[in-house]
């Protein structure tokens, strides 16, 4: 089963920054803003049909609550997007 085609509910894409796929297509990792809980990656690894996945990493260490990532997405998404397309104006 090629899980280019798999989508993560809302909640969960909402929170990812990228994912990354070996060459069959697999997922290989999946990079979150910040950690995801033990149950979201349960939820992760169930949409992948897997019973576990050692790809899971975050740009951020802090654990922080649902209520704190909602209040702040915008701004950490909007950050991210901006220092990225700075970096293609520095060359």
């Amino acid at each position: 089963m090629s899980l280019v085609m798999v989508e993560l509910p809302f909640h969960l894409e909402d929170k990812i920054f990228e994912i990354q796929f070996d060459t069959k297509d697999n997922v290989s990792k999946i990079i979150s803003y910040f950690p995801f809980s033990e149950s979201e990656q349960s939820d992760v690894l169930s949409v992948l049909n897997k019973e576990s996945f050692d790809g899971f990493h975050s740009i951020f260490i802090d654990k922080i609550t649902e209520e704190e990532w909602n209040n702040t997405k915008d701004q950490i998404k909007n950050k991210f997007k901006d220092e990225l397309f700075d970096i293609d104006k520095i060359s």
